[in-house]
């Protein structure tokens, strides 16, 4: 018996809308750190990392 593989391209759009707020919601977080001058802080290679505002890239684009 096998089993079928589900399409990506049939995600519920719910799941869709999801990461799109939340990607959202990230790059204004960013943004309002990067312009307020706090760093971000997040995990890279297992460690957590503080990085400073003054190395937070500013995003390209429409954030809303």
């Amino acid at each position: 018996m096998t089993m079928k593989r589900r399409k990506t391209r049939g995600v519920p759009s719910v799941i869709r809308k999801a990461e799109r707020a939340l990607e959202i919601a990230v790059a204004k977080t960013i943004e309002d750190h990067r312009r307020n001058g706090d760093p971000i802080v997040i995990w890279r290679k297992g460690r957590v990392v503080s990085v400073p505002a003054s190395r937070l890239q500013r995003r390209r684009g429409n954030i809303s």
